[in-house]
């Protein structure tokens, strides 16, 4: 993962350069500017941005390959990318004329290469619907500028203008452009692309992706026949490839770990890859996640690094969280400190990767509203549990990677794989809810946790959303927050 920057407008270096700066945090591995028609890498400190009135930047966080630095220039074809390609490897095979370099971002211009004609946003569509991974990029050819991400929106990209200097920016982070002066700054949809500044449809959004691959909320049928082992079967089958492309050339890896019944599948499934993670969790010293951490840590036999948290710890945190997921929202305080404070933990660990179990409560029916919705709708509740899965990128996935970032480590979510989204997307809802009164739900995962041989204390551990199982949110709300108003330090910094 990385930071990608780009601004239009009159003699943008100084702004360029700022923009990468403030971003180092997300990519302290190198970087490298376009500038009009002139390219140049080197260590961010020493980089000497050219004037000119387009320009592109990359910081690099080398994961995969020892050839990343970007921009990437094939003809005039420029890119920048912040991402994972999953299939890279493949694709690679079917492009091996085109590849230069091992960075697995360069099958995406090599893609938009090969379908490129006369039209860049036709042959970035075209070029998407090859990719298997978590992206966000920005394409230039000389005349247009096409900006994209991937269909669930895992990978941040924001964009916005100044309109009385006629400045149009993009960015991996909000506080980029806030610094630079463009305050109206907008997130840019997963099914959509950005082309010269106009928003025009993907055709390869999550919403498209799902209806092609089948039937959905209440057009199935509750009367028809699953057999509960296949699909059990095909679902572990499914979460064993997720988490396998996902630490593919890997040596080591964190998981973000609370000890339900989530984040022990990944990490059993990794176990069983050949890979020991380093398990992560963070709460207060009698809380309920560090007491499941602690049990499912030692029957995995795997290595637990616990971040013990108190009023102290919660307000020293609080700024950087903040600064980091750029957003006075209290709930979103409370899970992405969690996020904050393990990927610190890994970072100090040496380590670039954690996964996480975000989106299976989305894709398998685990918070309690559901119930309600299952009880009043029935089958038809999917509709609800797939309109939580389009919103994921603005709920959750942003926060998360921006709290991660912060330390310059990569958040890789298996659940959020979209053949997993597919197969979650038509179960019946009466195999993740078995009835309105169901306390546990989630019935499918916890038999696949089951299946994984996981004991039943965890299997079957009620729902406990991070803020409230670290104890983090009651700090928050019944000491720090009583004491201090924190909801302008944004706005004070940045705006």
């Amino acid at each position: 993962m990385c930071a990608i920057v780009g601004l239009i407008g009159d003699d943008i270096s100084k702004e360029l350069y700022q923009m990468l700066k403030i971003l180092k945090h997300r990519g302290p591995d190198g970087s490298g500017v376009l500038v009009d028609k002139k390219v140049i890498y080197g260590d961010l400190e020493e980089l000497e941005v050219p004037k000119g009135n387009l320009g592109l930047g990359h910081n690099l966080l080398s994961i995969v390959g020892k050839e990343g630095l970007q921009p990437i220039r094939r003809g005039n074809l420029v890119l920048v990318s912040n991402g994972e390609i999953y299939n890279y490897q493949e694709l690679k095979e079917d492009l091996k004329d085109n590849c230069i370099t091992d960075s697995d971002c360069e099958v995406i211009l090599n893609l938009i290469c090969k379908f490129y004609k006369s039209s860049l946003a036709d042959a970035v569509k075209k070029a998407v619907e090859f990719l298997d991974g978590d992206y966000a990029f920005a394409v230039y050819d000389g005349k247009d500028l096409v900006l994209a991400r991937d269909p669930v929106g895992v990978k941040p990209l924001y964009y916005g203008e100044n309109y009385p200097q006629k400045i149009f920016g993009f960015a991996s982070e909000r506080k980029a452009l806030w610094n630079i002066g463009i305050k109206d700054v907008k997130t840019l949809e997963p099914n959509k692309i950005l082309v010269n500044h106009k928003l025009i449809d993907s055709d390869h959004g999550l919403e498209n992706i799902i209806n092609k691959k089948g039937k959905l909320s209440s057009k199935i049928n509750p009367e028809q026949v699953y057999k509960i082992e296949d699909i059990k079967a095909k679902l572990k089958n499914g979460l064993i490839d997720s988490v396998e492309k996902r630490i593919r050339g890997l040596d080591k890896v964190g998981i973000i770990f609370s000890g339900g019944v989530d984040s022990t599948i990944i990490a059993r499934i990794a176990v069983d890859l050949g890979i020991k993670p380093i398990l992560y969790s963070v709460g207060q010293e009698d809380s309920v996640d560090l007491k499941f951490s602690k049990k499912a840590a030692k029957w995995l036999g795997l290595p637990l690094k616990c971040h013990l948290i108190d009023e102290n710890v919660v307000r020293q945190n609080l700024h950087g969280v903040l600064d980091a997921i750029e957003e006075y929202n209290i709930m979103k305080i409370g899970v992405g400190m969690t996020a904050y404070l393990a990927s610190k933990m890994a970072h100090e660990d040496g380590l670039k990767v954690v996964l996480s179990g975000q989106g299976a409560d989305e894709l398998f029916g685990g918070y309690h509203r559901y119930l309600d919705l299952f009880n009043n709708k029935g089958e038809d509740a999917h509709d609800d549990l797939k309109k939580d899965v389009l919103n994921l990128y603005h709920v959750n996935l942003e926060r998360d990677d921006a709290a991660c970032m912060a330390h310059s480590v990569e958040l890789r979510v298996p659940y959020l794989d979209m053949e997993i989204i597919n197969m979650a997307m038509n179960i019946p809802m009466k195999y993740k809810i078995k009835d309105g009164k169901d306390p546990l739900r989630k019935c499918i995962l916890r038999r696949v946790a089951s299946d994984l041989k996981i004991p039943p204390e965890i299997v079957y551990r009620p729902k406990k959303a991070a803020q409230y199982g670290s104890g983090i949110h009651k700090i928050l709300i019944k000491k720090i927050l009583k004491k201090k108003d924190y909801s302008k330090f944004l706005d004070e910094k940045y705006k």
